[in-house]
């Protein structure tokens, strides 16, 4: 039935109205029957459940339960004031319980229960929720960070750290909630006992002026409906404190309130007759309503034995269906790829990938105290400030097939380099200046293809005495992977990485990016431009600046390498700063000849420009830079090449297929204050 999709709204209206309609004692007996078992069923539940999360709707139930407290509580003031005292049988049984023939006594101990209720659970609670709601909210970045790390290392999958980021965030609005909802039981608290004072003052002022009683009568009868109904109203905010000291010492719902009272309450069937056991023992007390009391255990042992029954019959058929959907799976593989969604799964490719050797495995296995995906994260960080692209996630893998020590490392599934290193031993690297020799194994740096030694922990520090380079092997996996993506990053550059670009600029700058976005260049050919850069390692930090030169130049330029040239020229600082050190740069320039000969060569067609020159004369111009480099390796580590800005793009295609890592630069690409130091030159006479 709908109603019953809706029962907390109506039950909550129906709250509201109990403090204007006068209500009539059997039903107002009846009403604080169900206070007391919502309140046992919401600290049981509390006891149940797993974590705070499974009953996120629990700051809500607060707020509910003290307005149905605060409702009865008005209720039954109103028919203690203006009925004699009279007020049902759940506060008079509870009055006369308590306060067992002795008045004097009996409002004592009544005024313990209230202190008890309020200074120890009530400002307990209050001071656990609020501790509790600072110390998740502080916890919150190191739990983002520990999901973007296990994302990053390959450990979960997108879907699964935005469910966990998901989680966190609930986590965190569930506390802050709870945090607000505790001062809800402390009011209640201070309200109660300024309720009491009411009903005893006032009904004894009404007793004596109205009723006309004597002072015995008015004490004996005031007392008693103050206690009852203090009492019927405590007991519930009593366990309902406790609950909220519980859920919050062990963060927000995913339904509305309907769908998950609902769920939430009637996923614990043992709670519900645990409930309705506990109510049918009120029975016998004294004097209690028995009729009920009865009813509504009833009604609770009932609807949870029948919950029971078909969760149980539900878990059977589930685990039934389960193992008849994994036995194919287990009989035949080919069964399982008989499903074509199957088969699509073996199709993508990860962007970045690494395989490691079973000897490897301890040191990018968190859980054996590998720091790897720590190292990649760092990297991660330091690569997106220097270059501005944000490395993709690194995918790990073990493999058997390879060697103990071995790593490959693969770009959209193809491996591109691969390296070896000792576990238990150190790399020694000779920076050309060692004092003394050390044995060790033999081997080669995997990065930069340096010659070096692996030794034994115990050589190290003789090894740094002799001056020279000592590398951990994790270091060398992680600046190997370094490389391999600096030189590839260019290819790891999708278009939905441009879109993410493009939305950050959006953040600080959203009209330039309305301006060049697809108005003047599409995000297909500005995606060949910041590859362009990146490919010659260019970083494209300064969005904000590319997009100003393609929107200067977009328009009358459609060719996406001069467009390049054109950002190039624009980012000089950026790249005066990554080639100099200092206020002058060495550079080997060239010929005016062979500058007139590379212009005279470009032909242009359909697709663009290219060259048309004789083999013989790329052959002699060729030599004639391997001549200049090797004259000047003494001098300078990286050698650059200085050309005019028309030249630089063309020659840098030609020689790109003899010497791929070479710096060309144009003058128009380094900063004017920049002193040029011709160290070399390829002249003509060489070339021709």
């Amino acid at each position: 039935m709908k109603i019953f999709n809706n029962v907390a709204v109506v039950f909550v209206v129906l709250i509201i109205a109990l403090i204007i309609i006068p209500l009539p004692p059997f039903f107002l007996d009846f009403m604080f029957i169900i206070n007391i078992a919502i309140s046992l069923i919401i600290l049981l539940t509390t006891m149940y459940i797993g974590g705070p999360l499974e009953f996120s709707i629990f700051p809500s139930m607060l707020l509910i339960t003290t307005l149905l407290r605060l409702s009865l509580n008005i209720s039954s003031t109103r028919l203690i004031l203006s009925n004699g005292g009279e007020a049902g049988q759940v506060i008079a049984t509870f009055g006369n319980f308590v306060l067992g023939g002795n008045p004097i006594v009996g409002f004592i101990v009544f005024i313990i229960i209230i202190i008890v209720q309020f200074i120890v659970i009530t400002k307990g609670a209050e001071r656990i929720a609020e501790v509790a709601a600072r110390f998740t909210l502080d916890a919150m970045p190191g739990k983002q960070m520990a999901i973007d790390a296990d994302l990053s290392s390959g450990i979960i999958n997108e879907k699964e750290a935005k469910e966990r980021r998901k989680k966190i965030q609930r986590e965190s609005e569930f506390y802050g909630a709870m945090d607000g909802a505790t001062k809800l039981v402390k009011g209640d608290a201070i309200t109660s006992i300024i309720i009491a004072v009411i009903n005893l003052i006032a009904g004894s002022i009404i007793g004596m002026v109205q009723g006309g009683m004597d002072f015995s009568q008015v004490l004996s009868v005031y007392s008693i409906a103050t206690v009852g109904d203090g009492l019927v109203c405590q007991v519930p905010a009593l366990l309902i404190s406790t609950a909220t000291g519980m859920i919050v010492t062990r963060a927000a719902s995913e339904g509305n309130l309907n769908q998950d009272v609902k769920a939430q309450f009637l996923s614990q069937p043992t709670v519900l007759m645990i409930a309705g056991g506990a109510l049918m023992l009120m029975c016998l007390i004294p004097g209690a309503p028995v009729i009920q009391i009865a009813m509504l255990s009833v009604m609770l042992f009932t609807l949870g034995f029948m919950l029971y029954r078909s969760a149980a019959a539900k878990a059977v058929l589930i685990t039934a269906e389960e193992a008849e959907e994994s036995k194919p799976e287990e009989l035949s593989e080919v069964n399982y790829y008989k499903n074509i969604d199957n088969v699509y799964n073996l199709l993508s490719v990860e962007p970045i990938e690494m395989e490691f050797g079973y000897s490897l495995l301890p040191l990018v296995d968190e859980k054996s105290g590998g720091s790897f995906i720590d190292r990649v994260v760092i990297f991660r960080k330091q690569f997106a400030l220097e270059m501005g692209v944000v490395v993709p996630t690194v995918r790990l893998r073990d493999n058997g097939l390879i060697n103990p020590n071995q790593y490959l490392i693969k770009i959209k599934g193809e491996e591109v380099a691969r390296g070896e290193v000792l576990v238990d031993y150190y790399l020694a690297l000779d920076p050309g200046s060692i004092t003394g020799t050390i044995d060790g194994i033999e081997t080669v740096e995997p990065a930069y293809g340096i010659p070096g030694k692996w030794i034994a922990e115990s050589q190290r520090d003789m090894a740094e005495v002799y001056g020279y380079t000592v590398i951990d092997p994790l270091s060398v996996i992680v600046t190997h992977l370094s490389e391999v993506i600096k030189r590839h990053i260019h290819e790891l550059i999708g278009r939905q990485d441009i879109l993410s670009l493009l939305e950050n600029v959006s953040k600080v700058n959203k009209a330039i990016v309305d301006d060049v976005v697809p108005g003047v260049l599409s995000i297909a050919d500005l995606q060949k431009v910041l590859t362009n850069l990146l490919k010659e390692s260019i970083p494209i930090r300064d969005m904000e600046s590319i997009l100003e030169t393609i929107g200067d130049h977009g328009m009358s330029i459609k060719d996406t390498d001069m467009l390049t040239e054109y950002v190039r020229q624009r980012l000089k600082r950026t790249i005066t700063r990554k080639y100099t050190d200092g206020n002058s740069i060495k550079v080997i320039t060239l010929d005016q000849d062979i500058e007139n000969m590379i212009l005279s060569s470009v032909k242009k067609s359909e697709h663009g420009t290219y060259m048309a020159i004789e083999p013989g004369v790329v052959q002699s111009i060729v030599e004639s830079l391997t001549e200049q480099i090797e004259h000047v390796k003494d001098l300078v580590s990286q050698p650059i090449i200085l050309t005019s800005p028309i030249v630089r793009i063309y020659f840098k295609k030609l020689i790109d297929q003899f010497q791929p890592n070479l710096t060309v630069l144009s003058f128009n690409e380094i900063d004017s204050n920049m002193q040029i130091q011709a160290i070399g030159a390829i002249r003509t006479g060489s070339a021709v």
